[in-house]
């Protein structure tokens, strides 16, 4: 075993020691849909992507069925007839995971956001404060989360944030859904951990590294300094020194803006009505521009994603002239991709949008030739769209065609659901 303290040494960066935690909800969106309807309790139960769509979630009796992830639902239908199957919800996913991340943020000074379903946490010096063991705090914040938030988790605490990953996927398979790595149980958890498993490898890299004879996490600390370095760069050796319990990636606040924010899903009915397609887009639209401007962000790319009933896929993007986060900005650049991708021989089953390049509003620079007050009214429309939603509840305001012939100019109605 390499001596940790004799590298780290070497190198000037001792630091503190730190104690992370990551905080997993387990089977998040089957979790969401079990608080929202308690019959569902100790069924077998799927969360698919749409009528038409995939498995996305699992309860443990749904795995232990052996329902594989990803699959169509119509087969999974057909094999397991006995599963419960609920099409996703993804804006009550989203509710409830603020209200988790509420819970934890209350617990510690410093989260971090990694996911909707997943959180590390700073616990250095709590156990102090909250006057008890890491272990029964661990326990105290899931208890607090199943209390507050009505969803279950599991907790890996360790050294660092590649280390507490690993811990947490280990808690998972433990009676408690708690697993602490300290500094004698590093060496057995990496020895445990295939390559493969590891925070950040991935399935491209992990078969390059198994090709290297590294098969455990425990042979990847091992390799030499250099050796990593000329092979996969600074960000390799950096993975080297995380598991080998130094802390160099810190928990922040500030969370990192996303590479990109999609919104897709399965039509209820296959179809070739361009009409229908354009509407379902501006759903999508509208649903990713009200999370860019969550995160006060406008984009300056996006994609449109129009998938065959045989699953053939296109897609095609286009940067904008000007940064936006407004539904109907979008959809003028995004409706005639669509119209040069869709053939009315062809019948589709979903159409979809990627927003990408992201830059924060309040580094945005208005030019000279734009027209600022038209922009200012659509901004305001669009906070007025989102306060409607936040209070009635999602899709209170919905867009759509005056015209089901597509003239050259559309023209776009907003109108409360019926």
């Amino acid at each position: 075993m390499i001596d940790i303290q004799h590298h780290w040494k070497n190198r000037g960066l001792m630091q503190e020691q730190k104690y992370i935690a990551l905080v997993d909800c387990d089977s998040f969106f089957v979790s969401c849909e079990r608080r929202l309807n308690p019959d569902l309790n100790n069924k077998a139960v799927c969360v698919t992507s749409g009528e038409r769509g995939c498995v996305i979630a699992r309860s443990k009796e749904a795995k232990e069925m052996g329902i594989p992830m990803g699959q169509p639902l119509f087969m999974a239908k057909r094999d397991f007839p006995k599963c419960i199957y609920i099409s996703a919800n993804h804006a009550n996913y989203g509710e409830i995971s603020s209200e988790v991340m509420a819970v934890l943020k209350n617990l510690s000074p410093t989260v971090e956001v990694y996911s909707i379903d997943e959180a590390f946490v700073d616990l250095t010096g709590l156990a102090k404060l909250y006057k008890m063991n890491y272990y029964k705090l661990a326990r105290y914040i899931k208890d607090e989360v199943w209390e507050k938030a009505g969803i279950p988790v599991s907790i890996g605490l360790s050294r660092t944030k590649a280390l507490a990953k690993l811990a947490s996927d280990k808690a998972k398979t433990t009676q408690t859904h708690i697993c602490i790595a300290g500094k004698c149980g590093i060496p057995k958890l990496l020895k445990q951990t295939e390559i493969g498993e590891v925070w950040g490898v991935g399935r491209r890299l992990a078969p390059k590294l198994r090709g290297h004879g590294i098969r455990s996490a425990y042979d990847y600390i091992n390799k030499n300094d250099v050796w990593l370095k000329s092979r996969f760069g600074k960000l390799g050796l950096e993975l080297k020194y995380e598991l080998m319990g130094n802390l160099i990636n810190k928990v922040s606040n500030e969370r990192a803006l996303p590479k990109s924010i999609s919104n897709s899903r399965a039509f209820e009915e296959f179809s070739s009505d361009l009409n229908y397609i354009k509407n379902e887009l501006m759903i999508h639209i509208h649903a990713t521009c009200r999370k860019l401007r969550r995160i006060n962000c406008k984009c300056g790319t996006i994609g449109v994603m129009l998938r065959t009933k045989d699953f053939k896929v296109s897609y095609e993007k286009i940067d904008l002239k000007q940064p936006t986060n407004f539904e109907f900005e979008i959809s003028n650049s995004a409706f005639p991709i669509l119209q040069e991708m869709f053939n009315p021989k062809v019948v589709y089953r979903s159409v979809g949008i990627v927003l990408e390049n992201f830059n924060p509003c309040s580094t945005e620079q208005l030019t000279l030739f734009e027209e600022n007050p038209r922009r200012v009214k659509n901004e305001e429309l669009a906070k007025s769209l989102d306060k409607l939603e936040s209070k009635f509840g999602k899709n209170i305001v919905r867009t759509g065609f005056t015209n089901k012939n597509i003239p050259e100019k559309q023209d776009y109605l907003i109108k409360p659901m019926d």
